[in-house]
């Protein structure tokens, strides 16, 4: 369950960037091949940010798909698991994006 120190360190740097004030609203991108459950993600929002500013806060998980190239026969490939295998069977696959893990934009106030 990475989720906990994952989720631990975006309410961290939420909290710290609101400077004391209450936490209404967090949004974070969570790409496809990340390997982060959602729903376990929310689940460990609610334990860490009790007792902090983002007590109560809702997150919003936006989470884009992945897609990749195939070096092998030069086509790009849209990813929906963590095998990156290209249908032609090739696993040269150059993941071009689906990882993004990133705080998009907090609501405080």
């Amino acid at each position: 369950m990475h989720e906990l120190a994952i989720t631990q360190s975006v309410v961290d740097a939420v909290c710290e960037k609101a400077a004391g004030r209450p936490v209404h609203t967090v949004t974070v991108r969570v790409g496809a091949l990340t390997a982060v459950v959602p729903d376990s993600m929310r689940f460990c929002f609610d334990l860490v940010t009790a007792g902090t500013v983002a007590e109560g806060a809702r997150l919003q998980i936006e989470q884009p798909g992945g897609s990749g190239h195939c070096r092998a026969c030069d086509t790009d490939i849209p990813l929906d698991g963590l095998v990156l295998l290209c249908p032609c069977g090739s696993a040269d696959v150059r993941v071009v994006s689906g990882r993004e893990l990133q705080i998009v934009s907090m609501k405080v106030g």
